[in-house]
């Protein structure tokens, strides 16, 4: 009886987010319902909601989750300061010259941008404003323009720094040392968010790499969706190595002082945050764009509102796997997974396809809040799964949540800044070649562990 009101919970919770009612708020309102009417039933003890206001604290003086609003506030200072504009343009004339050049300048600023801000939502309006309608005005496609954007502007999911990974990494850790716990390891190891940072970095230079092959074959086989755009009049010459690189100087250092201190093992992942904060601060100050008080107090406001939607969305998830274990939840799920065909292949599997299409109803924070913490023990106390791999598996996976269609966030920061030209249509359409280019890295992933693995074995040990 308990475990099929588990099942109903899950249905409620699914059918709610699909009439469109907040996530945060039906995770948690759907949850504490459902607790009250086990109890009438008895089939339910509020002893375990006993335990939300410790997990409450600990999410909330957590050293490792303080990097979230860090790295918003980096992001956001980052596009105030208009140097993603500055990069878009610049490196924009130096490749649109080429066949499909325009479009693979895209990709290459969207990695760089994903690799210096980690926020999507601001990088695909900033594309948005600035690249769309130069493609369109060229002569591109509208479904190939929109889909560069929209999968350009997403590598802030998957490229670290990233607050996905952020999260993921923490939340993976605790599944990680509950594994080990319940086969009797009372020293458990752990896997960190620098472990997440550098076994997704291979990863996702591959997926910029994927990107741009499947630009340059679109540009060779139908040259009319991808022309070359003319010269400037200004710049006969085109852009100057020294213009280059003057405007790839500022995301340069940033990378470096974030990333590069994380990887080498200098800082941990929030002291690398706090230094790319203040290092987007400063340059948005040398730069004397606007007004530098307004730019900060909006960056301050924005990165206010958006991580207390992450950690309201978090709280919201904690009751819900609280009050899910209560109903025996978790270990349905264990013998749900345990008795699937083909081991830990085939769970992880079914977890995966699971992932996918909750992407359609819910987006990577959610997923991760909700489906992690009841999934992970259990798959990682399977032999031979190694964290690491299931993380960035877990990561490139959930990157596909924000560009699949009908609700992918993505599509829907872009379709809020695209041209009137730019249709739903176009860019729903456009998007489907770049979500199974995302699928194929999947697999290779899975056949090629060591992508992931290799670089943070070699950096620190383990992995």
């Amino acid at each position: 009886m308990a475990e099929l009101f588990a099942i109903l919970l899950v249905l409620a919770i699914c059918i709610a987010l699909f009439a469109g009612y907040p996530v945060a708020f039906t995770l948690g309102g759907v949850s504490l319902a459902f607790a009250a009417f086990g109890s009438l039933l008895d089939i339910f003890s509020f002893g375990f909601l006993g335990a939300l206001p410790q997990r409450i604290f600990g999410v909330m003086t957590s050293e490792v989750l303080l990097a979230i609003p860090l790295f918003i506030f980096m992001g956001v200072m980052l596009e105030r300061s208009r140097i993603a504009e500055e990069l878009l343009e610049t490196i924009g004339r130096a490749f649109g010259t080429l066949r499909g050049g325009l479009g693979i300048s895209v990709v290459l600023v969207g990695a760089l941008l994903a690799a210096s801000t980690g926020i999507v939502g601001a990088t695909a309006a900033t594309m948005g404003l600035i690249v769309l309608p130069a493609m369109l005005r060229h002569g591109y496609d509208p479904r190939l323009a929109s889909g560069i954007v929209a999968a350009s502007a997403t590598l802030a999911q998957i490229v670290p720094p990233s607050t996905v990974l952020v999260i993921l990494g923490d939340a993976l850790n605790n599944a990680f040392q509950a594994a080990q716990l319940s086969k009797g390891v009372f020293a458990p190891a752990t896997v960190t968010v620098s472990d997440l940072f550098a076994g997704a970095l291979v990863p996702g230079l591959l997926l910029v790499a994927l990107y741009v092959a499947y630009v340059a074959a679109v540009a060779a086989v139908a040259p009319k969706a991808a022309p070359a755009i003319p010269p400037d009049p200004a710049l006969p010459d085109g852009v100057s190595a020294g213009k280059l690189m003057a405007v790839l100087v500022a995301p340069l250092l940033l990378i470096i002082a974030v990333l590069g201190s994380i990887l080498a093992g200098i800082a941990t992942p929030t002291e690398a945050a706090s230094v790319g904060a203040a290092g987007a601060t400063l340059l948005a100050a040398l730069r004397g764009e606007g007004t530098f008080g307004e730019a900060l107090v909006q960056t301050a406001m924005k990165t206010a509102q958006m991580t207390s939607m992450i950690f309201l969305i978090l709280i919201g998830a904690t009751l819900f796997g609280l009050v899910f274990r209560g109903f025996g939840g978790d270990d349905l799920v264990h013998r749900a997974l345990s008795d699937l065909p083909g081991g830990a292949s085939g769970a992880i599997v079914a977890v995966m396809v699971a992932m996918f299409l909750l992407g359609f109803v819910m987006d990577a924070f959610e997923i991760i809040f909700v489906i992690v913490p009841i999934v992970g023990p259990v798959l990682l106390a399977m032999p031979g799964v190694d964290p690491v791999w299931l993380g960035i598996l877990m990561a490139l996976n959930l990157q596909t949540s924000y560009i699949h269609p009908p609700l992918g966030p993505t599509l829907f920061f872009l379709r809020g800044v695209a041209p009137p030209s730019i249709t739903t249509r176009h860019i729903y359409v456009g998007i489907v070649p770049f979500v199974a280019i995302q699928l194929a890295a999947l697999a290779v992933l899975w056949f090629v562990p060591g992508l992931a693995t290799a670089l943070p074995r070699a950096l620190y040990g383990g992995g």
